[in-house]
């Protein structure tokens, strides 16, 4: 097998009538995405780098390991078995099952890839749950059809999302569920699965003080943490046991903290260094609100407990701006910088 730094990392096209084409076009008009090679469709990704100005070539490669050979200024691309061959008409900005239905086999693809060792990790565009949905693809997102991929009919190892820039790094306890399903969702071992996974891998992304333990805040569930069980009991029946047998494990985890104020004392901004490296929200909103906020464009989508690396950027598809040319890859290229970090750590 080919060494990490050698390999070529996977970028899937993602939706194409949302900004994934061209936003993975963008990453190829610099030195970034050296060696990468993206798995899609050859004449979407022309659209795209047409979109762009016409400064980028577009080249169908046979494997990933062609695509070290390309030369700068040329996007490298697998084609992908199976994509309709309709796919162009697929209005851009809009749902489209053919689109949902590409978007899914470019990331079956990638992730046959990754377990193969044929590439380094696997960094995804934009996906659109709505035409995954239409397509009539099983999952929610990302997430739950990379963990169920990465099992190959085994018995799924468990996963989680988290979201991270330079100043905060959330893991989540529960993903792609309505809130009421969420709260129940909320289990001592999911709490419990959840803090282990983020103290295993906080080392590949660091900790504020080298060689020290990561330090991990939990969330609570409800307003102020339940105030002693004023406002919920989950802090006393699943969170705060979950925290302590964590703690039991050396794990070092406090809390539950009241969720509308942890997330200020974790970030680690200038003037401000912060109490945690890593902060587990139990819902997808308490989580990802706080990252979000501080700017899409900086912040890394990382599927956590995966065989291989997988990063995203943290927006979605923006079908509102989708084929004008006007979308930023910054956050594709945090995502970017990030999967070579993880791959080398």
């Amino acid at each position: 097998m080919t060494e990490v730094s050698t390999r070529p990392f996977a970028l899937t096209m993602g939706d194409v009538c949302g900004i994934g084409p061209e936003i993975v076009a963008q990453l190829f008009l610099g030195p970034l995405a050296k060696g990468c090679v993206v798995l899609g469709d050859v004449g979407v990704m022309r659209r795209a780098a047409a979109l762009l100005g016409g400064g980028l070539a577009v080249a169908r490669i046979e494997h990933a390991r062609d695509a070290t050979l390309v030369p700068p200024n040329c996007v490298p691309v697998l084609q992908v078995e199976g994509l309709a061959v309709d796919l162009l008409d697929a209005p851009i900005g809009h749902v489209d099952a053919r689109a949902g239905a590409a978007a899914a086999r470019c990331i079956e693809a990638s992730v046959r890839l990754a377990m193969s060792g044929d590439v380094a990790g696997i960094v995804t565009a934009p996906i659109h749950k709505e035409a995954l949905a239409a397509a009539g693809v099983a999952y929610p997102g990302h997430t739950e059809m990379l963990q169920a991929l990465a099992a190959n009919g085994r018995a799924p190892r468990p996963v989680r999302m988290m979201l991270a820039n330079d100043e905060l790094r959330t893991v989540l306890v529960t993903i792609h569920l309505s809130l009421r399903h969420a709260i129940n969702a909320v289990t001592f071992d999911a709490v419990l699965e959840t803090i282990r996974i983020a103290h295993q891998s906080a080392a590949a992304w660091g900790t504020a003080a080298p060689h020290v333990a990561p330090r991990i805040a939990v969330a609570g569930l409800n307003p102020h943490a339940g105030e002693g069980g004023l406002f919920g009991d989950e802090e006393l029946r699943i969170i705060g046991p979950a925290v302590r047998a964590a703690c039991a494990e050396g794990i070092d985890a406090q809390g539950p903290f009241a969720p509308d104020t942890v997330f200020m004392r974790a970030r680690n901004a200038a003037g401000h260094a912060g109490e945690f490296d890593i902060v587990v929200a139990m819902t997808h909103d308490h989580g990802l609100i706080p990252v979000k906020y501080l700017g899409v464009e900086h912040g890394v989508n990382v599927t956590l407990g995966l065989p291989f690396v997988r990063t995203s950027p943290d927006h979605g598809t923006a079908f509102d701006i989708a084929g004008t040319g006007r979308a930023d890859a910054s956050s594709l290229k945090a995502a970017l910088r990030m999967a070579r970090r993880l791959a080398s750590g």
